[in-house]
């Protein structure tokens, strides 16, 4: 793999920290729900980009296909293998680049990623990689927060608290955004459609699931080693915090949605 760009190395360095083995069980519904929305079967050729510890990668494979899982971070991949022992598949684990995918054109049927290539700095190049390494008439399946949704939330809250991003800087969750992701595509000669779809996160309160996320979640890790030093980081956490009381629907404890947009499409043949 080329050397990493400085922002690169940081977001691989993020995604290292935390805990998120623990956590990631808490979003297995939309892996599931990516994997059916792709109509992946036995005998398809699947890549799934920035697979983290196999989200998607795991399901794909359970149906018989023969399933590649690429992430940048070695550690999350490392965890994918056992996750994927556990499961009694077999997958191939690749390290490796969402906007640089060492793939030759047209090598899968089907190209999967959940909440995972709309981290990529460079969205559109990401977009054409996706593109790039699908079939003629191949399947594409992708995960991403709405920036409407509580996660989307999530994000701008955790962003309103950081040092302004490199210039350029395009928002993670604009992959939520139907719009955006047609420009994204446009000239790929992958033709889009969208659903919307939703997990419900749980826990005792929210203030024990902002207690939980605080040491298990690796962006708000980072977020917390960046401000606690500097006496910053309790702005963030009581906006966190507020935040996820107004999107608690439970009376008793937490019960909050999380709505994603399901990114469909077909490669002209």
């Amino acid at each position: 793999m080329a050397e990493l760009s400085e922002a690169k190395q940081a977001a691989r360095e993020m995604w290292a920290g935390g805990k998120y083995a623990e956590i990631v069980d808490r979003i297995a519904d939309a892996g599931r729900t990516t994997v059916a929305a792709a109509e992946v079967g036995e005998g398809d050729t699947v890549l799934d980009v920035a697979c983290g510890t196999g989200n998607a990668t795991i399901p794909a494979a359970q149906t018989g296909a023969e399933v590649t899982g690429l992430d940048l971070t070695p550690e999350l991949l490392e965890q994918g293998k056992v996750a994927a022992a556990d499961a009694g598949v077999e997958i191939e684990w690749v390290e490796g680049d969402a906007e640089q995918l060492p793939f030759e054109d047209d090598s899968f049927d089907v190209v999967l990623s959940v909440f995972g290539c709309m981290f990529a700095p460079d969205q559109r190049r990401a977009a054409e990689e996706l593109a790039r390494v699908l079939k003629p008439g191949g399947r594409l399946a992708v995960a991403a927060w709405t920036p409407e949704g509580n996660i989307g939330k999530f994000f701008r809250a955790v962003a309103d608290h950081m040092p302004p991003p490199p210039e350029g800087f395009q928002p993670p969750i604009l992959w939520g955004d139907e719009d955006h992701v047609r420009g994204l595509f446009e000239g790929t000669g992958v033709d889009l459609s969208f659903d919307r779809a939703q997990i419900v996160f749980e826990h005792d309160s929210p203030e024990a699931f902002l207690e939980e996320y605080e040491l298990k979640l690796p962006p708000l890790v980072a977020a917390r080693a960046v401000l606690e030093p500097e006496g910053n980081y309790e702005p963030l956490r009581a906006d966190l915090l507020e935040a996820y009381m107004e999107g608690n629907e439970a009376d008793d404890g937490y019960r909050s949605p999380g709505e994603y947009l399901v990114i469909k499409g077909r490669k002209a043949a």
